[in-house]
């Protein structure tokens, strides 16, 4: 059954010709199933602005179709970063890879699309998308993706942690962050610049990027290239045994007293 209210849908892709395609089967089913395009990308980072300017135009995205293998930011850590928002838009992935990922993505209730797309079967995937409730499902589900089968994938975890900031979207490379601190319900992401609130665990954080950062304490983790040295804390000092000096910003970090070896010793 057609719907009234045409699908707004965004198109991800690195190769322009295979945005070029969806475009076309697109057209080709629309009588079946009314859409329109409102952006193109040519990878997660670039859909990710690309959302981030839509909502200024009035236009609210239903779907992305999203490749899986592209360039600086892939369509699986794209999905954890759609997975953020409040009302995020269904995922559909495209691929011309093997049937592991495939029936992962099937059993995480993520729909894809093997490369060449067929009509009828993009018309099928595209009427899931009508099935709001499913839509919530997917993005409660694409954390899960991420973990299970993203740093399996491309062999390690995201290159980019993001938060909301007064509506908006952040992206924080990882290789940008210098430490990540646990405060009450949030984990502090800081960089040279400023820091960021991040509505993650500090214990998933290390799970996903423990070769890249160093535990000093419960609640701390910091980039080991980011510490310029190390002091004992004064005899009456209760929050910390030692202290974490750090190059780009005027802080310290505090180090228990039984991390305090280990962490002389990872440091050199």
């Amino acid at each position: 059954m057609p719907t009234a209210t045409p699908l707004n849908l965004l198109l991800v892709d690195d190769e322009a010709p295979a945005r070029e395609r969806l475009r076309v089967l697109l057209g080709d089913i629309a009588g079946q199933l009314p859409n329109r395009v409102v952006g193109e990308a040519g990878n997660g980072r670039e859909a990710l602005a690309c959302l981030r300017e839509l909502p200024d135009a009035g236009e609210h995205v239903d779907g992305v179709l999203a490749d899986i293998r592209m360039p600086g930011m892939d369509g699986i850590e794209l999905a954890s970063h759609l997975a953020l928002l409040p009302q995020p838009p269904a995922v559909i992935f495209t691929t011309a890879y093997d049937n592991y990922a495939v029936q992962a993505f099937d059993l995480a209730a993520v729909d894809y699309l093997l490369k060449p797309v067929r009509a009828q079967r993009l018309l099928a995937a595209l009427q899931k998308l009508l099935a709001r409730d499913e839509a919530g499902q997917l993005g409660r589900q694409l954390r899960r993706v991420e973990s299970e089968i993203g740093q399996p994938w491309r062999g390690g975890g995201r290159g980019h942690l993001s938060c909301h900031e007064r509506g908006r979207l952040l992206l924080i490379p990882v290789e940008e962050i210098l430490y990540l601190r646990a405060e009450q319900k949030y984990v502090t992401a800081r960089t040279a610049a400023r820091d960021y609130l991040l509505d993650e665990s500090l214990a998933q954080l290390e799970a996903e990027f423990g070769e890249r950062f160093l535990r000093l304490h419960r609640a701390v983790l910091v980039a080991p290239g980011a510490v310029a040295g190390l002091e004992k804390a004064a005899g009456d000092d209760s929050e910390a045994y030692g202290w974490a000096l750090l190059r780009q910003v005027p802080e310290r970090l505090p180090i228990s007293r039984r991390l305090w070896s280990a962490v002389r010793l990872a440091l050199g």
